[in-house]
């Protein structure tokens, strides 16, 4: 199986050989070497008829001279991260190169069979704020973040917070909290968060007085939030932002209040700031934060009103400066996922997401409804090692709808012919 393995990478590395097999000869050295070794020389009549099997010479010449056959194959490669596990960190090489090498056993229990990539966060600690039910986004990306093996501590809007602890002690999200391997997601604690106020002075009193928030325990502001983590927790890796909010978002722009607008870019922009602000000083370096925007950033889509349009803008542009910032103070990625139309409770508050979901399923390349699930993957992926070079960054997750520049459904144009569907296989 290992020398099958090496030879199937053969073709592979004609494009990035060198590259590759400096990384791997790096993990290599740093513990496991010797068996690696031995299983490569063993290997090496075999990984060579691969040779034969590249498209052309330049391929095959690129190959040939490069230092690929002395690299690994993935069983070596397996030993000698095993190894290098074990030595003292001051002596461990990059963990971004090693990890994004190395098979590991996911944390879904499935395993990784015969090697390849897979996204591992054991170890890892993550916040995610905004997730008061079981169909949003939020949820979504805690699971798939759990399923690779992070610690998952929630932030909930005030408000929605008895509702929320209630539901799942008398299991109505057990359903969606059963993890791949048979096991429950957990949350390691959850705070009540209202990301509105950074600090308790910026609390008015009809506010503090209110009954919800008045029982919150140890407060409820950004800052109280991340000091109660730091004091719980210690530090965070991951920091996900999934919250937004605009009092006025069925209004049109031109009917929005000055209130109204400043209100939705205060809950849904400014946040994201102040939750950097805070946390930011408790991430551990190599960290990822996340937030999540809507293709209304840049499209005009009617509805879809009150400022949020401009909040999911100035959201956009912030990435790229805090990704700037947050990189060179504290060594974190900061990342934006513009995810498509997703049927949650949040969202059907808008009224017309049924209207939306439609539209994209009929016009998207991608002829199929949004699943929140692929937006939690896209989150894990932009959290792990994986993307370690991945920042200030928008990734659309919306079946390729933002790349659509007519409705083809519209009866005012010409139906687009589409392209003959491939013959099915075997």
């Amino acid at each position: 199986m290992a020398c099958a393995s090496l030879s199937n990478a053969a073709a592979t590395a004609a494009v990035s050989g060198p590259a590759v097999s400096s990384a791997a000869r790096v993990s290599a050295r740093e513990g496991g070497a010797k068996a690696a070794r031995a299983l490569a020389m063993s290997c090496r009549a075999l990984g060579e008829s691969a040779l034969k099997r590249l498209p052309n010479s330049a391929a095959r010449s690129r190959l040939a001279t490069s230092d690929f056959f002395t690299p690994l194959s993935s069983a070596a490669l397996r030993s000698a991260a095993s190894a290098a596990s074990a030595l003292p960190s001051s002596k461990r090489t990059s963990h971004h190169a090693a990890a994004a090498v190395t098979p590991v056993a996911s944390a879904n229990g499935s395993g990784s069979s015969g090697g390849g990539l897979a996204i591992d966060l054991r170890g890892k600690r993550a916040f995610v704020a905004g997730v008061a039910d079981d169909q949003g986004f939020g949820w979504a990306i805690s699971k798939a973040l759990a399923e690779a093996g992070a610690e998952i501590i929630l932030g909930t809007w005030v408000p929605a917070l008895s509702i929320f602890e209630t539901s799942m002690k008398r299991g109505k999200f057990d359903e969606s909290r059963r993890l791949e391997n048979g096991n429950m997601l957990e949350f390691a604690k959850v705070y009540p968060m209202d990301a509105v106020y950074d600090k308790p002075e910026d609390v008015p009193e009809e506010v503090r007085t209110n009954k919800r928030y008045a029982a919150a325990d140890g407060g409820f502001t950004v800052q109280q939030v991340a000091d109660r983590v730091k004091e719980d927790f210690g530090s965070i890796d991951i920091l996900v932002h999934s919250l937004a909010n605009g009092p006025e978002v069925q209004k049109s722009l031109l009917e929005t209040s000055r209130s109204g607008y400043l209100a939705a870019v205060s809950a849904s922009t400014y946040s994201f700031i102040s939750m950097l602000q805070r946390f930011g000083p408790i991430m551990n370096r190599g960290g990822s934060a996340l937030t999540l925007t809507y293709i209304a950033s840049e499209r005009a889509i009617p509805g879809y009103g009150g400022g949020m349009s401009s909040a999911k803008a100035a959201l956009e542009s912030d990435t790229k400066v805090l990704s700037f910032e947050a990189g060179r103070k504290w060594g974190i990625r900061v990342n934006t996922i513009s995810a498509g139309p997703l049927r949650s409770r949040a969202a059907r508050a808008i009224g017309f997401i049924d209207d939306m979901i439609n539209y994209s399923t009929a016009n998207a390349p991608l002829q199929r409804e949004l699943d929140a699930v692929e937006v939690g993957s896209t989150a894990a992926f932009l959290a792990s090692p994986l993307a370690a070079a991945i920042t200030g960054t928008l990734i659309y997750v919306d079946n390729g709808l933002h790349a659509m520049g007519v409705a083809v459904d519209s009866p005012c144009v010409a139906r687009v012919e589409e392209p003959d569907k491939a013959p099915a296989t075997v």
